[in-house]
C-alpha cells in the first residue's frame, strides 16, 4: 500500500516555516498530521531528526525542497506538545513517535480481548505482540515499549495487571 501523501506536500512553500502565525499554526498541524500518518502507515516508532531530513517525509525530491533540521526540531517540538512525541536523549536528536496514544493501544488492546472472550486470561507480552491470534490485529507488531506503555494504562484503569513470570513479563486482564 503506498502512501498518500497531502497536497501541501507538492506546494515549495511547505517547506518553509511561514512567519505569520496563523499561517505557521496551520502548517504546523498540517505537518503534524502528515508526520504521524506516514509514521503510523510505516509503522515507525523512532525517529533520528538528522536522518529523518533525508526520510521522504521531509524530503520531497519531485520538487527539491526539504525542511530544514530547525523546522523540524519545530515540528517535532509541536507533536510533543500533543503529546505524540518523547525525546530519547537531551541532545534531542532521537525521539519515539506515538502515532496512537498507550491509552488509544490499550483500549485497542481491550477491545480485542473481551470480543474473543478472553477477559481473566493471562498473555506474554510476546503473545499480545507477536502471538498467532494478533496477526490481523493493528496491535501486532508492537514494539514492546509501547505495548508495556499500553498496558500501564489499562492497569491504571482497573482493566489489567502487569505480572513478572519466569520467561519476562504477562498481563492478565480482568
Amino acid at each position: 500500500m503506498s502512501f498518500e501523501w497531502p497536497w501541501q506536500y507538492n506546494f515549495p512553500p511547505f517547506f518553509t516555516l511561514q512567519p505569520n502565525v496563523d499561517t505557521r499554526q496551520k502548517q504546523l498541524a498540517a505537518w503534524c498530521s502528515l508526520v504521524l500518518s506516514f509514521c503510523r502507515q510505516q509503522k515507525l516508532y523512532t525517529l533520528d531528526v538528522l536522518e529523518a531530513q533525508e526520510s521522504p517525509v521531509f524530503n520531497n525530491k519531485k520538487i527539491q525542497r526539504k525542511l530544514s533540521v530547525e523546522a523540524i526540531q519545530v515540528v517535532f517540538e509541536e507533536l510533543r506538545k500533543k503529546g505524540n512525541l518523547e525525546w530519547l536523549d537531551k541532545n534531542k536528536s532521537r525521539c519515539l513517535i506515538m502515532w496512537r496514544r498507550p491509552e488509544e493501544w490499550g483500549k485497542l488492546i481491550y477491545q480485542w480481548v473481551s470480543k474473543n472472550g478472553m477477559v481473566n486470561s493471562v498473555f506474554t507480552l510476546y503473545e499480545l505482540s507477536n502471538g498467532e491470534d494478533t496477526e490481523k490485529e493493528e496491535f501486532h507488531g508492537l514494539e514492546d515499549w509501547m505495548l508495556l506503555r499500553s498496558l500501564q494504562a489499562l492497569q491504571a484503569d482497573g482493566k489489567a495487571e502487569i505480572i513478572t513470570m519466569d520467561d519476562g513479563k504477562g498481563v492478565k486482564f480482568f
